[in-house]
């Protein structure tokens, strides 16, 4: 089966392809490019050229239309070219067509490459079960007679399936199959993950989001010390990383880095991520590094909010981490970026410049979410006393006859909670 099958990781030849449709202008669809050309040696193969195509409406049977499909594999051909990526998301039936003009070529789109990446660094259950589903339910429609044997021999990024038609059925059974499994594995993983969120809910929770590749793993590593994989690569890591960060004997957070977001992040990979950008939707505060060296920053900002709004996280609070600083020579620049971010800290996670700003934001933002409450509970009330200690901070403690009076510190919702379950003993 093909989601079992390992990918080659030999220098493949690609032609990535753009296309400018009313509304945008070549420097844009050049800069999209620019990624796609990133993603593509992110998997493991070369990019031999690009192709810009102006078009006024986008064609059903191959995109761009017959006559320049047929030019395109032509200089594909020319070029010794094995495999087409376009930087826009292709029908089932359009790549069905560029097969039947030629089988000696692999065609992708940007999802498909993306996917294609999510499988090869997927390394714990959770991040291989959810990249998994995404991929089969992305294959299942897109396997045709068009996808032969000769796959299984070329090998290299975004290998094809199928044999004969009756292979191709039994294929297609054998994926839906491992699907409805693979969900099932995901119900249960999300259980489990729900139950350690229920252990951590007492604490201040902090999320770094940003754009693959803007240093959040950096300064994941910065500010906590931790050991983490880092890599100048797209999607360098999957799994959400969680630590326990103490800035004095008060102020102490839980944070997380989770997996980074991209322009046209395939749809199916954002549902199948839904427990893993859980820990982001639970979060108190979310820090969204940005590159502050790139100029795409305000399109990065604008894909990672959008993200955050589809997952229900948009209302959470929000500080905005302008990273490699160190990048830019230019004061004014600076600045002038600066002014376009309200609520922003500046700084270089990988030379460690001005995270005490970043330190001193965070434990502002704590303060504002805490509350003071005084509290009276009898003797009687000794596993609540308990818990309060265990999940609070108790500033005064007196001990009284027949009571136990207490200053209690902590998060507004925590509190509320406990005040609710207090009146209730009244």
């Amino acid at each position: 089966m093909l989601e079992n099958e390992a990918i080659s990781l030999e220098k493949e030849k690609v032609l990535i392809i753009g296309t400018i449709r009313p509304g945008m202008n070549e420097r844009t669809v050049n800069e999209y490019l620019d990624e796609l050309e990133l993603l593509v040696d992110t998997a493991g193969a070369n990019v031999s050229g690009r192709i810009i195509q102006k078009i006024s409406k986008i064609n059903a049977s191959t995109f761009i239309g017959k006559g320049k499909a047929n030019q395109l594999i032509n200089q594909a051909t020319d070029l010794g070219v094995k495999i087409l990526v376009f930087d826009d998301e292709l029908t089932p039936a359009q790549i069905k067509n560029y097969h039947k003009i030629s089988d000696n070529l692999k065609v992708l789109d940007r999802s498909g490459l993306i996917l294609d990446i999510f499988k090869r660094h997927a390394r714990s259950k959770e991040s291989t079960t959810q990249v998994e589903l995404a991929y089969l339910e992305y294959l299942l429609p897109r396997l045709t007679r068009q996808w032969t044997h000769l796959e299984r021999q070329m090998g290299g990024i975004g290998t094809r399936a199928g044999m004969g038609e009756t292979q191709i059925e039994v294929d297609r059974r054998l994926i839906r199959t491992k699907i409805t499994k693979l969900k099932k594995d995901l119900v249960r993983i999300e259980k489990e993950r729900e139950i350690k969120s229920m252990r951590r809910k007492s604490e201040f929770r902090v999320s770094l989001v940003g754009y693959t590749n803007a240093g959040k793993s950096t300064l994941f590593k910065a500010l906590t010390g931790s050991e983490v994989f880092i890599k100048n690569q797209l999607f360098a890591t999957l799994d959400t990383t969680v630590r326990h960060l103490s800035f004095d004997s008060s102020h102490s957070v839980l944070l997380s880095d989770t997996v980074g977001f991209i322009r046209k992040l395939p749809h199916n990979l954002v549902a199948s991520f839904k427990s893993t950008l859980k820990e982001v939707v639970e979060s108190d505060l979310i820090l969204m590094v940005l590159d502050i060296s790139s100029e795409q920053i305000k399109d990065h900002s604008v894909v990672i909010q959008d993200v955050l709004k589809s997952i229900g996280a948009d209302k959470i609070p929000i500080i905005n981490v302008l990273n490699k600083v160190d990048l830019i020579s230019e004061n004014a620049m600076i600045e002038k970026i600066k002014k376009e971010f309200s609520d922003s800290i500046i700084i270089s996670a990988q030379r460690h410049l001005r995270l005490s700003q970043l330190k001193g934001q965070i434990i502002k933002r704590m303060e504002e979410n805490y509350q003071t409450l005084d509290v009276e509970l009898s003797y009687s009330q000794g596993k609540m006393i308990a818990k309060i200690k265990n999940t609070l901070e108790v500033l005064e403690e007196t001990y009284e006859e027949n009571i136990v009076k207490m200053k209690i510190r902590g998060n507004r919702s925590i509190i509320k909670e406990f005040s609710s379950k207090l009146n209730s003993f009244e």
